[in-house]
């Protein structure tokens, strides 16, 4: 199997940038999501790299072979599209076999026959897409991209359109099923928990930029920026606007007029941030003391095996806090505390939005 990289690849089209400058490499065997919000620029990557754009500058090599000039059946890459793309007048079995055919491969039948038994649709393959399910549409349509043996496999949100005990489902097959295939995998997707369960690497994408690459659980931990920070948790993580400052060897910061105790010792004193807590991280409390804000719960929200709490302190902003509902102590309208530990708190420039080096923290739950 071969390894994929991106130098430096850039896209327009007419004044819209899609694609500045972006590079990333894919080892064989692993998986990379490409992951940001609608209108980033994820698509069109891999449209580029299949050969349905052609990049406006940088390259794209496989195995070391630059492949910018060659046509899309002799690049050695398999996809499957967010929307199935299979072709109607076709049974499952032509659909899986048709780039078989397409590159005059033998053994056909067989090959249909041994991934359609891996896939789970053996029973579904003389039967047309429109008498598939939307799952059995998946798994056909990955068959199809998966059956060629491709050194590059690329996958556009391909979970987007089944529905949400499927998506689960295939949440936790895909990564063994594509490591067994052994390609350069480069998986798109809008969903932030999708990502994290199925790469091995995230590559973030903002307006066309990769902004971090990095394991999941780091992108969690340490995002690079505000912008970062706020793609990844459901809730979204709470921001406020502080002013550290240095007293007696510590660095604290005021929240709302308390003073909050931060592990952040390489942090220069008097300089405006963003301070960012995940919703997981804050403690509602009857209890003050030293580190506790004084808040009042405005609503409570049970969802799923958590309750969602919006809180709103004395100088009027509001943070969130996600609890387990034995762990919560009050209901809508009462006094309480926020808490938090020093080490749960992450710091962001005013200014650029960069994240300031903090301790390593948790990983995600």
């Amino acid at each position: 199997m071969a390894r994929l990289e991106l130098k430096s690849v850039s896209k327009a089209f007419g004044a819209a940038s899609c694609a500045k400058g972006v590079s990333l490499a894919v080892e064989p065997g692993e998986i990379v999501a490409v992951f940001g919000p609608s209108g980033s620029g994820k698509t069109v990557l891999l449209r580029m790299i299949a050969g349905m754009f052609e990049p406006d500058g940088g390259d794209i090599l496989v195995g070391g072979r630059s492949i910018v000039d060659a046509p899309p059946e002799r690049r050695g890459i398999g996809m499957a599209f967010q929307n199935f793309a299979l072709f109607p007048h076709m049974s499952a079995r032509d659909n899986i076999a048709s780039g078989l055919r397409a590159t005059g491969a033998g053994d056909i039948a067989a090959k249909v026959a041994a991934m359609s038994r891996l896939l789970k649709i053996e029973h579904v393959l003389g039967h047309r897409p429109r008498e598939l399910s939307n799952g059995q549409k998946q798994r056909t349509a990955l068959a199809r991209a998966l059956i060629g043996n491709p050194e590059v496999l690329l996958l556009d949100d391909p979970l987007r359109n089944v529905d949400a005990k499927l998506r689960y489902e295939m949440r936790l097959e895909l990564p063994s099923l594509l490591r067994r295939n052994a390609a350069a995998v480069l998986y798109v997707t809008q969903d932030y928990r999708e990502a994290m369960a199925i790469a091995d690497r995230i590559a973030v994408l903002i307006n066309g930029r990769l902004v971090q690459v990095a394991r999941p659980e780091e992108i969690y931990a340490r995002p690079a920026s505000v912008a970062v920070a706020r793609l990844f948790g459901d809730p979204s993580i709470n921001l406020s606007e502080v002013m550290p400052v240095a007293e007696q060897g510590r660095m604290t910061a005021a929240i709302a007029g308390t003073q909050i105790r931060l592990d952040a010792d390489e942090l220069p004193s008097n300089t405006r941030c963003w301070l960012g807590v995940r919703p997981d991280d804050v403690m509602v409390t009857r209890q003050g003391g030293d580190g506790a804000i004084p808040a009042r719960t405005v609503a409570v929200t049970p969802i799923h095996e958590r309750a969602v709490v919006l809180l709103r302190f004395a100088d009027g902003s509001e943070w969130l806090a996600a609890l387990a509902p034995e762990a919560l102590e009050a209901g809508p309208d009462e006094d309480v505390f926020v808490r938090f530990a020093p080490n749960a708190a992450l710091l962001f420039d005013h200014a650029t939005g960069d994240r300031i080096g903090l301790p390593a923290r948790r990983q995600a739950a």
